[in-house]
């Protein structure tokens, strides 16, 4: 399967589906809940822009840089958020999860963990990645501690890497998740979603 083949991935909590410019409406909706777009670090659109943002998502897997999905939360039906794998590297394959967002109601459930169970186990088991990569900025202190959650290792920072949706230059901090590790933390993943899900 190539890297950017889209892909249902599912489990009993979520399921992420190939993002289309269909769910404009639905993303709107969930970046609303909690105005997200004033977030400085984070990508949700404002109002009126999640069309756009779509566009472009769906730009970057035209030109073999990244695979979107929307998340749909399973008790509900709802789409919820979205998040995408971005900056593959074939040798040694590697690929990055992020630009992940989520409905304000959603944020700290188990969400996250049931999202990124599912995105690592297609990068490691399927796609055969090598390492996975997380990228945040330096600010966001609660997507640092989030990504630590996941059994990630900080690598370091990136200064003046990337710029924020204001204009202003953010240092990414950057964490991975090796081969080696992922029988480990996928354990902790699943006894971590059976504990946040009950």
């Amino acid at each position: 399967m190539s890297v950017l083949t889209p892909v249902v991935l599912e489990d009993a909590f979520v399921a992420l589906e190939p993002l289309t410019s269909d769910h404009a409406p639905a993303l709107e909706a969930a970046a609303s809940d909690g105005e997200l777009w004033n977030l400085w670090f984070t990508s949700a659109p404002a109002p009126g822009e999640a069309a756009g943002y779509i566009a472009k998502a769906l730009a970057g897997h035209q030109a073999g840089l990244m695979l979107p999905f929307v998340v749909r939360e399973k008790s509900s039906g709802e789409i919820v958020g979205t998040t995408r794998f971005y900056d593959f590297v074939n040798d040694p394959r590697r690929v990055a999860i992020g630009y992940t967002w989520y409905a304000k109601r959603w944020q700290k459930s188990h969400l996250n963990t049931a999202c990124k169970r599912l995105l690592l186990r297609h990068a490691f088991e399927t796609l055969g990645c090598v390492a996975v990569e997380f990228h945040t900025d330096h600010r966001n202190l609660d997507s640092q501690r989030a990504i630590e959650r996941l059994g990630a290792q900080r690598e370091g920072v990136l200064r003046n890497h990337k710029r924020r949706p204001d204009g202003t230059l953010r240092n990414t901090v950057c964490f991975s998740i090796i081969d080696s590790e992922w029988a480990d933390v996928s354990r902790w993943l699943s006894l971590r979603l059976e504990r946040l899900a009950s």
